[in-house]
């Protein structure tokens, strides 16, 4: 029962942690015919305690399709010929993606035009008009 710690504030248990190991495809080889080297990590992002609901709901918007239903976060990992490394790749891209949910992203404030622009806009506008109507049939008086 190792705490990994994501921020100061933040931990999670490595027990929360569920890592499964299966064969991997891509470089190695034969070696990579008869290792189970690929690293599948699912971390219930739902029930975990050490994470507080709003981190929870940023982090189920970041995950995306990596997120099943019933909140359940999964990553694979196969790049490396190692169970080693495909095993700390996954942990840190874990890591990384909670660390990401913990930055609360600024409001946006909305913004008016200013008068030169809406004066530049509407100048374009009555150009345009004018080209348009020259396009027409002429009327002789």
């Amino acid at each position: 029962m190792v705490a990994i710690a994501i921020t100061r504030s933040i931990a999670i248990d490595s027990d929360e942690i569920v890592e499964t190991y299966t064969r991997a495809s891509g470089p190695g080889g034969q070696h990579v015919n008869t290792t189970d080297s690929a690293v599948l990590l699912r971390f219930d992002v739902a029930n975990s305690p050490g994470l507080p609901d709003a981190v929870k709901n940023r982090l189920v918007d970041l995950a995306g399709s990596r997120m099943t239903r019933e909140g359940v976060l999964i990553l694979r990992s196969e790049g490396a010929r190692s169970q080693l490394l495909n095993r700390q790749d996954v942990r840190d891209r874990l890591i990384a993606l909670i660390r990401e949910a913990t930055i609360v992203p600024k409001k946006r404030r909305p913004t008016k035009p200013t008068k030169a622009s809406q004066k530049r806009r509407v100048e374009g506008k009555v150009k345009r008009a004018s080209v348009k109507q020259g396009r027409g049939k002429v009327r002789v008086e």
